[in-house]
């Protein structure tokens, strides 16, 4: 199967080969130079852990409970506020 070179320098793998083969985009490879013209590319593994999510990271904190609410009765007021006197 032939397949073309990108003016980026990106060679696309046949949709074929990436669906049996479960390749997914952003899935790291290793390419070595065998010689004049001829290339072994190599899948890497994929990392089994998952990325943390952004609240696991927050949850995961070891200081509980340092958030305290602040006073707001001396700042807010039922009564709408007056930008011109009348």
């Amino acid at each position: 199967m032939t397949t073309v070179l990108s003016a980026n320098g990106l060679i696309e793998i046949p949709e074929q080969f990436r669906k049996t083969d479960a390749l997914k985009g952003g899935q790291p490879f290793s390419i070595e130079r065998v010689g004049q013209g001829e290339y072994h590319v190599i899948v890497m593994p994929q990392a089994s852990r998952p990325k943390p999510r952004l609240i696991d990271v927050l949850r995961s904190c070891p200081v509980k409970d340092w958030w305290v609410e602040p006073d707001r009765s001396e700042r807010t007021s039922l009564e709408p506020s007056k930008l011109f006197e009348e």
